[in-house]
């Protein structure tokens, strides 16, 4: 009886011992893996699917180049034909369907030939085709470049804005600590009748408040990441986290508002706008072309059966070749095409204009944020010095506040200082971060990971 009831009680204990041990096993499975922002840059760049897009249209881009250039080869066909017919009626009287005379014709006939037709000259159409698939072939690769520079820096805006909301986390939980044991003073004070109720509900609500911030702060952080996940196409079920110990590049100076000028007029947006207005002169000399003959090489061959080329027929197998040049030239084009050569030029004039609006939004892009990275720069001297009086406005406060001296409401108002003065200085420095890089995205520099 002792053995079954230990055998009963060992089986229970055996079965949920393997059961932790599994959960700790498929814990200790999904490791988080963390992140530094060349990393998820590279990611994105290697598996971003708008990026695997912009290739595979790239591939179709080159694809259409080598259609382009299959009009130069000769067109070559093969046909064959059977059929029954009639004899062959006359009529050969004065009235009506007199004088019926019937010639006994071959009933089945059969053809088989081939033909081929090169071109040779048509009017530089095919050349100018070719030209414009090379040019969307270019504006192909132009866009890819520019997908891949906007996916880094959106991973650069989230990264960073993940950073910032860790690192105001952190200043939460150093916050809530400090805040509870707050309370506890103003609740031990209260037990002395030092201090009224009212500053014990205040403590609360102070604590309070900082708890909901650090909840709704760690729930966007949670989908901040998620985000990340999804432009650097890291699994649904794999856990990641940023790498904070890495150091950010520290911005402490800026290049002249030139330099990144002159960048900036040979960026992805511009480079396509002029290959854009390079089509539409291309498609003007396509235009043109239409005016122009066209000449072409062809060739046939067949075997025919029977031969009706003598009548009546002869019933023999015979073949026939022909070789030779022809010209075509459309009349009609001379009046037909002048509306297709007057809205390429149109197109051509409104291209141009595109450029210049294209120019003149980058420009003014530019100078605004040169202008604001400068004024972040500025700011480093200033809210460095802020933290410095809040933190020493803090210890005073809290000293007089420890002293009676003060009621809680100027030890909140000063505990809320600080808090805004350290987010301050984290939030200024990644702005300078992100700014700088929005900056060498307009001027296309951005860096290569």
């Amino acid at each position: 009886m002792f053995l079954t009831n230990l055998k009963e009680d060992c089986f229970p204990r055996s079965f949920w011992l393997l059961i932790i041990v599994l959960t700790f096993s498929s814990l200790q499975a999904q490791e988080i893996r963390t992140v530094s922002l060349q990393e998820a840059m590279k990611l994105a760049k290697e598996n971003n699917k708008k990026i695997l897009k912009s290739q595979l249209e790239i591939t179709l881009a080159e694809q259409n180049i080598k259609e382009r250039k299959d009009l130069r080869l000769p067109d070559v066909e093969l046909n064959g034909m059977y059929s029954r017919i009639t004899n062959i009626t006359e009529f050969k009287g004065d009235g009506f369907l007199n004088g019926k005379e019937v010639t006994k014709a071959i009933p089945e006939i059969y053809e088989v030939n081939s033909t081929f037709k090169m071109p040779i000259y048509a009017g530089n159409k095919i050349n100018n085709a070719i030209k414009i698939a090379n040019q969307e072939n270019e504006i192909a690769k132009i866009k890819s470049e520019k997908t891949e520079n906007d996916i880094e820096l959106e991973v650069v805006a989230n990264y960073l804005s993940i950073y910032k909301m860790m690192q105001l986390q952190k200043i939460f939980e150093e916050n809530i600590k400090e805040e509870k044991s707050r309370l506890k003073e103003v609740q031990s004070l209260q037990k002395h009748g030092t201090v009224t109720k009212n500053e014990v509900i205040r403590a609360e609500l102070q604590l309070s408040d900082r708890e909901l911030n650090a909840l709704t702060n760690s729930k966007n952080i949670k989908i901040a990441l998620h985000d990340l996940k999804t432009l650097i196409q890291i699994p649904e079920n794999e856990e990641i986290a940023i790498d904070t110990t890495a150091s950010l590049d520290e911005m402490n100076g800026v290049d002249p508002y030139d330099f990144y000028l002159n960048k900036a007029f040979q960026n992805e947006e511009m480079r396509i706008a002029s290959q854009e207005l390079d089509i539409s002169k291309t498609e003007l000399k396509l235009a043109k072309g239409n005016y122009l003959p066209s000449v072409h090489f062809f060739g046939n061959y067949g075997f025919y059966y029977p031969n009706y080329k003598f009548f009546p027929p002869n019933p023999y197998l015979y073949t026939l070749g022909q070789v030779g040049i022809e010209a075509r030239f459309d009349l009609s084009a001379l009046y037909k095409n002048k509306t297709k050569v007057a809205r390429a030029n149109t197109k051509i004039n409104m291209q141009q204009i595109q450029s210049e609006i294209i120019k003149d939004e980058i420009q003014d892009q530019l100078y605004k944020e040169h202008t604001q990275y400068r004024e972040i720069l500025e700011k480093f001297v200033v809210v460095d010095k802020a933290l410095d009086l809040a933190e020493e406005n803090y210890r005073i406060v809290k000293l007089k506040y420890l002293n009676q001296l003060v009621l809680i409401t100027e030890m909140v108002d000063a505990d809320n200082a600080l808090l805004q003065a350290k987010y301050n200085k984290i939030s200024t420095r990644l702005d300078a971060v992100l700014k700088h890089y929005e900056m060498m995205h307009t001027a296309g520099i951005m860096p290569q990971s």
